[in-house]
């Protein structure tokens, strides 16, 4: 005995249901992932900037009420993260482990003057804001002279901002190729459907009520793909928070849940649109056009 045709129709719509939906879904974990990445980024390349810093030499003989008056003094400015201050026999010891010999004890003496290490934010880190902040460092007179990498840092700005182009027009292509994937796998769903379109307007349905119920399931489409989406996403930096540590924090909700959050806007708005535009095709095409 053959199935109804209801019965075949309802299969039928259901596999292109959860088809469309998989397919969203897939794409939209891609953008995900890309939008994570795009995230950290700017962590990373702040992190790498901000390791290299500022080493003030101070004066020898400098009392501690000095240091500690020019420690709080260095701490409390806006660009300065951070203030490591290092005497000189903290020096000389780092300096023996380095070279593996006690170097004092070949001199006689210690050479090493006491410093201080300062991090700066990865904002203040351009050229032009380290050559006044250099010059802010040697006004203090506990301050004998300031070191800092300029050939490295110059290196890491550069190179900072090539990749940023590069991630910007990759991203950009990226976006593009994944809106046209989320538009053609409605427009597919849509099309088995194209004479069901044409049938409630030859029964007199206006455009706007043959649209309603589309609309209402590409948006559903788009919250259901979101939604898986982003569960396969925090699946899978949860499942690799080890090899991801100190680049992608699954807990940390100030990057991760704006990331989700979009995935979920972006998938309402393209999938909602993109059933509109296609929609709006169909509702043009003269009956022997559905052929083609």
């Amino acid at each position: 005995m053959k199935t109804p045709k209801p019965r075949k129709l309802k299969k039928r719509v259901f596999r292109s249901w959860l088809t469309s939906t998989v397919s969203i879904s897939l794409v939209l974990l891609m953008l995900g992932a890309l939008l994570i990445i795009l995230a950290n980024a700017g962590r990373l390349s702040d992190y790498v900037r901000e390791q290299v810093g500022f080493t003030l030499v101070l004066n020898d003989g400098i009392k501690e009420t000095d240091v500690a008056q020019l420690q709080k003094t260095i701490e409390s400015t806006d660009y300065v993260k951070s203030v490591r201050y290092i005497d000189k026999e903290t020096a000389a010891r780092e300096l023996t482990a380095e070279l593996g010999e006690d170097f004092a004890e070949f001199l006689g003496f210690n050479p090493l003057f006491a410093s201080m290490d300062v991090k700066l934010f990865a904002s203040y880190t351009n050229s032009d804001s380290l050559l006044i902040i250099e010059k802010e460092f040697l006004k203090h007179p506990q301050v004998k002279e300031v070191y800092y990498q300029k050939d490295l840092l110059a290196v890491i700005n550069d190179n900072v901002r090539k990749i940023s182009i590069f991630l910007l027009v990759v991203s950009a292509l990226t976006g593009f190729i994944f809106v046209s994937l989320i538009n053609n796998t409605i427009r597919i769903s849509i099309y088995s459907e194209r004479f069901t379109i044409n049938t409630m307007q030859l029964v007199g349905a206006t455009r706007a009520f043959v649209r309603k119920p589309f609309l209402r399931r590409g948006l559903s489409l788009g919250i259901l793909g979101s939604l898986l989406a982003n569960i396969l996403l925090f699946g899978a930096i949860f499942s690799f928070r080890k090899e991801l540590g100190g680049i992608i924090d699954p807990t940390d909700i100030a990057v991760i849940g704006p990331v989700f959050l979009l995935v979920i806007i972006l998938g309402m708005t393209i999938s909602w649109i993109s059933t509109r535009f296609a929609v709006n095709k169909f509702l043009k095409m003269k009956f022997d056009e559905l052929f083609y």
